[in-house]
């Protein structure tokens, strides 16, 4: 899978943009602030309908502008695909070949991307939250018949809710059997896909650290034991039925698989409460090649690695091994950094380089 060409146009700062990217590594470097991560930004909305960003449409499209444009040149199976997106502030336009795109799953693997950026490290010591949103994201990346499923729960909790909120409270019953059928089905793909990821985290962190301790995934649904879908249902009734009286007395569904988490373990212990912030950072890197490698088996074809702000986010050790193991593999690559590093460059042979400044690129040889 590989990303032939991109032009980009009134996107964030960006005013026009046009680069065709090298096979295997690209590095983007730059001040803060110039439009680097941006420019990643731009490449993975080609294949997904959400950004990595948390941010709303008209943030996406140029102060003073009406519109954002993003057209590439995809290749992936051995044929190339032209694909556009149209970014307005009502919201988006999607054209494969020219034709439009009216479903996610028309667009679903055109363009597979993995990323890696400081947000993803900062997951490790915020909320819950912000693990359920990398989650959603990965498992539907994979797995297109996750979005209905997810997209399903979500319209039948706002519904339950809204009961909940009424005074009339007739049909509770029903749309809280609803919730239960389809939240078993989003955390029986959730827990399946943990598991497939889970099985690979431990080579990569070693890979990536070099160190010896055992890492962990778990997703642990609250209430929730079992991993076959009617067995979930059953326990997601009994769930909702204990906490009935608090979510009456809340006007909420307080649990559920939007409520659930995803947990981090180095040696049996927490990585936010005893991990370092290298081994942190390491082992979120560790569940992205995680992420890279399952998504190679599903689609036969290695997606993109986009690695957002690597002078930060690694140190020189740990930055060198990653590099080591990369040169191995047929990958596309695009990495942004502050500064045109020697190390790296030495480290990514036939690395194209552009230099990132005011949301325009120059493009400073291979």
């Amino acid at each position: 899978m590989r990303l032939c060409s991109v032009a980009v146009a009134d996107f964030r700062n960006i005013s026009s943009v046009n680069i065709e990217p090298g096979e295997r590594f690209n590095l983007l470097y730059g001040l803060n602030g110039q439009g680097k991560t941006n420019l990643l930004e731009a490449i993975y909305l080609l294949g997904s309908p959400r950004s990595f960003r948390s941010s709303r449409l008209p943030e996406l499209v140029r102060h003073g502008e009406r519109q954002a444009r993003i057209i590439g040149m995809v290749e992936s199976g051995g044929i190339q695909n032209s694909v556009r997106l149209d970014i307005e502030t009502a919201g988006r336009k999607v054209e494969i070949d020219g034709k439009a795109v009216h479903k996610a799953s028309e667009l679903h693997g055109k363009l597979n991307a993995v990323v890696f950026s400081p947000d993803d490290t900062g997951m490790v010591r915020r909320g819950p939250d912000s693990r359920r949103r990398y989650l959603d994201r990965a498992v539907y990346m994979e797995d297109i018949g996750y979005l209905h499923c997810w997209h399903s729960y979500q319209r039948i909790l706002k519904q339950r809710n809204h009961l909940l909120k009424s005074s009339d409270r007739t049909g509770l019953d029903i749309w809280t059997e609803k919730l239960a059928e389809t939240g078993a089905e989003v955390i029986e793909r959730r827990l399946r896909f943990v598991a497939v990821l889970n099985g690979k985290l431990q080579h990569y962190y070693a890979v990536i650290a070099g160190g010896s301790e055992t890492s962990r995934l778990s997703y642990q649904p609250d209430g929730v034991r079992s991993s076959e879908r009617e067995l979930i249902r059953e326990e997601l009734l009994e769930l909702f039925g204990r906490q009935q009286r608090s979510d009456e007395r809340y006007g909420t569904t307080t649990a559920g698989p939007h409520r659930d988490d995803l947990a981090f373990a180095l040696d049996d212990r927490p990585l936010k409460a005893f991990g370092s912030q290298g081994q942190q950072k390491s082992f979120v890197l560790a569940l992205k090649m995680a992420e890279m490698d399952n998504l190679h088996e599903t689609f036969g074809e290695a997606p993109l690695l986009l690695l957002d702000d690597m002078s930060s986010e690694l140190d020189a050790q740990r930055n060198h091994n990653l590099m080591e193991f990369l040169t191995t593999r047929e990958i596309q690559v695009f990495i942004t950094t502050t500064e045109r590093s020697p190390a790296l460059l030495a480290a990514a042979p036939h690395c194209a380089v552009f230099h990132v400044e005011g949301g325009n690129l120059t493009f400073e040889g291979s």
